[in-house]
């Protein structure tokens, strides 16, 4: 290929990625539902944009973005599913009666919009078939005959596991216990919280383990505790950010408020550690949209908690 033409065909992926990347939230809407957690999700995100990427070179004709990302997002949340021994296979029974696609009822509107207030983790516990088209039908609105070609079944199995599904869910929402209180906040986070507000920034990149890692959805990894120390310069620029302990789906995360005052968090952070140190950083400031996704609980400091109301 010459020179001319690869600075084309370069431009031509950077178009359509950059295209694709505005169906990053609706497909993390997808994938956190199918995994059950709003971290596996923008994982799963992660995961199908690097391997479009790679496919790009490989196609002759630009594919139809959406159902092509769709399904390149759903296998491979299959193929995790499948490798936890947790996905769930049924038998497709006779269609049920669903309402028509262009002629939706206040009973199939009510289900739609109980689907969309579910918490995200309730859906793990739906087989897998009926969890891929409930989300795909109530919470992202798809008509059945595009739910059937991307799963590659029939429109009245499609019918079958939505109704299925959704009566599942109903029991499942019945049945749930509320979400946990506000926990207390690990010694390890309220230091590197303190040290944040405070705005040490020295102090935070002594937390560092020599060989940290830091990762943010859309943009290179660093590693190494100097190159993943300039990370604190993004948010030494700004003097409002504050921080928060909190959990999410069980696991100790750091809330961050691109204001004190503000009523809540704009994003979150989750830290590993070894020995004492940071070994790795996971930002999620960059796609702040799996916040929208998440029941976020702040955790309990000096007698005062809240929960964030996605």
């Amino acid at each position: 290929m010459k020179a001319g033409e690869a600075a084309v065909e370069r431009d031509r992926q950077e178009g359509l990625l950059a295209l694709a990347a505005a169906l990053r939230p609706e497909l993390h809407r997808y994938c956190a539902r199918l995994m059950g957690s709003v971290i596996d999700g923008e994982d799963v995100v992660q995961d199908t944009f690097a391997r479009a990427f790679v496919a790009l070179d490989e196609l002759n004709e630009v594919p139809q973005l959406r159902p092509w990302l769709f399904r390149i997002a759903h296998n491979r949340a299959l193929d995790l599913l499948r490798s936890r021994a947790i996905r769930a296979a049924e038998p497709i029974e006779a269609a049920f009666e669903i309402a028509d696609d262009t002629k939706p009822d206040p009973v199939e509107m009510l289900m739609r919009r109980q689907a969309v207030q579910t918490a995200v983790s309730r859906f793990a516990e739906l087989p897998v078939p009926q969890r891929s088209v409930v989300i795909l039908r109530d919470v992202l609105d798809e008509p059945l005959a595009e739910i059937a070609a991307l799963l590659g079944i029939t429109v009245d199995a499609v019918k079958g596991h939505l109704a299925r599904g959704r009566a599942r869910l109903r029991h499942i929402n019945a049945e749930a216990s509320p979400l946990p209180d506000a926990r207390i906040a690990s010694a390890a986070v309220v230091r590197y919280v303190s040290l944040f507000n405070q705005r040490d920034w020295d102090g935070l990149r002594a937390l560092l383990a020599d060989d940290v890692k830091l990762q943010q959805s859309m943009h290179p990894p660093r590693s190494g505790a100097g190159d993943v120390g300039m990370f604190f310069t993004i948010y030494a620029r700004s003097d409002g950010v504050w921080l928060r302990p909190a959990w999410v789906e069980g696991r100790e995360v750091i809330a961050v408020f691109e204001d004190r005052a503000d009523p809540k968090p704009n994003h979150f952070m989750w830290l590993e550690w070894r020995e004492g140190r940071i070994s790795f950083i996971r930002d999620y400031r960059y796609v702040r949209y799996v916040l929208d996704e998440a029941d976020l609980v702040l955790a309990r400091e000096a007698g005062f908690s809240r929960r964030t109301d996605r």
